[in-house]
């Protein structure tokens, strides 16, 4: 059984990472990285994925508070929180440390 403190690790990043596990949000992140601000028209664009599918896409990210909108009119102005992939990165670095340091141990503990 896990301490409470490991769950409440685990389960803070959770939704960011079930919400970074897809090709389509992977792809709309990347979008608004490279391009800024964009409107579900400008991300649709030169796709085969149909606007309801980017909205409902776009729902997930904006859950995980990756992204967030402004109205602009009739449209919607999505954009990335950049704040929230670092916390991805924090938590994946933290991870790694964790994992370097087993393996220190383990290759201390087979060389003695």
């Amino acid at each position: 059984m896990r301490s409470r403190s490991a769950h409440w690790e685990t389960r803070v990043p959770a939704p960011l990472f079930a919400a970074l596990g897809d090709e389509t949000r992977l792809y709309l992140l990347s979008r608004l990285s490279q391009r800024g601000p964009m409107s579900i028209a400008s991300l649709t664009a030169g796709t085969r994925v149909t606007r309801q599918a980017i909205t409902k896409h776009l729902r997930v990210l904006e859950s995980a508070r990756l992204v967030h909108s402004t109205r602009n009119g009739r449209e919607s102005i999505w954009e990335l929180e950049r704040r929230r992939l670092e916390d991805a990165r924090r938590y994946l670095d933290q991870i790694s440390r964790q994992w370097d340091s087993a393996l220190a141990r383990l290759r201390s503990f087979v060389e003695s």
